[in-house]
């Protein structure tokens, strides 16, 4: 176990050191002077040169990389232009809204997804089999934009079930800010959940026409305690998996289910930074956006061990 952490750190430190590498060309490969592009049009010669010694341009690119890579490791991800402060605080105080839908997405895929997948998998064949993977394939096909505009007006606007847009006013207390977040957390759900849906059917197939499977109803065991105790246990390994990467997922790919619903989280701010030259605010997210990749597949390794005891390490 020691020996498989410590190769799983030194994996994690190299995707790490790549991405801050690729986080730091991109703007170096951006189209003319990075500083003109982020002052605009409208920037005079002393702007330039001033944003250009501000931001550590006027020195040598090797230079550039060393001090960006060793600022980055000790959490200085530089200053956003448009909010004058330093990048970390930026993304800590747009996070909340997106980790939280985030989890709230995942739980409502889970509700939706595991139970039809385990059920779907056990009538294979069924009416309830053929209608769920139907409707998975049709969550999967419709944009989260669309489903957004549609259960903004019927379920917001008409019925008046939750609200329409934002996340509170800003004396607004946490459950009236989770409030905010069904709404868009149901949206995402529902698109999620279709992934989810089919692995947890399609692992669950394969491991119910195990022998083991048959031979525990030759003993006289109950089909829940076949299916849930012996089935759906050693069918936990892909669905661990999937679930992981659509958490991740989810953290860095709510930018349009935020924008419909004008959340103030990390997707809003990465479009706004993009609209706004803010290439600091860019890099950060992205460094931020890739360390949880690697966290997440960490912590998801990790269930494997507790899960199924037949994985080696």
């Amino acid at each position: 176990m020691p020996r498989y952490l410590l190769r799983r750190f030194v994996g994690m430190i190299v995707v790490i050191f790549l991405v801050l590498t690729i986080a730091f060309v991109i703007v170096r490969l951006a189209p003319g002077d990075p500083a003109a592009l982020m002052l605009g049009p409208d920037a005079t010669p002393q702007d330039v040169t001033e944003l250009r010694e501000r931001l550590g341009l006027d020195r040598p690119i090797f230079v550039q990389y060393v001090a960006f890579v060793a600022g980055a490791v000790q959490g200085n991800l530089g200053e956003s232009l448009f909010f004058n402060a330093p990048v970390t605080a930026v993304l800590a105080a747009r996070a909340e809204p997106t980790i939280f839908l985030a989890l709230f997405s995942l739980l409502f895929a889970l509700v939706i997804a595991t139970p039809i997948g385990i059920y779907a998998a056990y009538r294979r064949g069924s009416t309830l089999d053929q209608t769920s993977i139907t409707s998975a394939m049709l969550a999967a096909s419709v944009p989260s934009f669309l489903t957004g505009l549609i259960f903004q007006r019927y379920l917001a606007t008409e019925l008046g079930w939750f609200p329409v847009s934002g996340y509170g006013g800003p004396d607004a207390g946490f459950f009236e800010r989770m409030r905010h977040l069904v709404l868009p957390s149901i949206v995402l759900g529902i698109v999620n959940s279709a992934l989810i849906l089919r692995f947890t059917r399609a692992s669950m197939l394969d491991i119910l026409g195990e022998d083991y499977v048959r031979t525990a109803r030759a003993k006289g065991m109950t089909e829940r305690r076949v299916v849930l105790r012996h089935a759906l246990k050693n069918a936990g390994i892909p669905i661990i998996t999937v679930v992981g990467l659509t958490f991740a997922l989810l953290v860095s790919g709510a930018v349009v289910t935020e924008r419909v619903f004008n959340l103030p989280g990390l997707g809003n701010l990465v479009v706004n930074a993009v609209l706004r030259r803010d290439y600091p605010v860019i890099q950060g997210t992205l460094i931020v956006v890739a360390a949880l990749y690697v966290l997440v597949n960490l912590a998801t390794d990790l269930l494997y061990l507790a899960v199924d005891k037949r994985v080696k390490v």
